[in-house]
């Protein structure tokens, strides 16, 4: 089974001084625009998302960290695992590139995001 890091994704409600701020201060570069709602910034490595509230997003959002996001050559073995633990699943959808996606909650209520991974 392979795990690799996708991205972090951060909430607010200014996405452009938000991401002008990693820019600026933590050095982070511009990789793309997200159409009206947001960036892809690289930090050093780590990809960041940062946009404002998604209106196509089903479940609850929050400012701060959003999620994190882990790419996986598994998904189906895994979210039926994730199932068979009970663990709160809180959305099952499909990304540019047809990719399908597993949003669950984790300890404290932080949301993970299992990505599948290009074949």
């Amino acid at each position: 089974m392979a795990f690799r890091l996708n991205h972090v994704h951060l909430k607010t409600r200014d996405p452009k001084r938000t991401a002008q701020f990693y820019v600026d201060n933590l050095g982070a570069t511009l990789e793309a625009e997200l159409g009206e709602y947001g960036y892809r910034l690289d930090l050093h490595g780590l990809k960041l998302n940062i946009t404002t509230f998604l209106p196509q997003q089903t479940r609850e959002q929050r400012y701060g960290m959003e999620h994190i996001a882990i790419d996986t050559d598994e998904l189906d073995r895994l979210v039926e695992k994730l199932k068979a633990q009970g663990i709160r699943i809180l959305e099952e959808t499909t990304i540019s590139g047809g990719r399908r996606v597993c949003f669950f909650e984790g300890p404290d209520g932080v949301q993970l995001e299992f990505i599948e991974m290009p074949r």
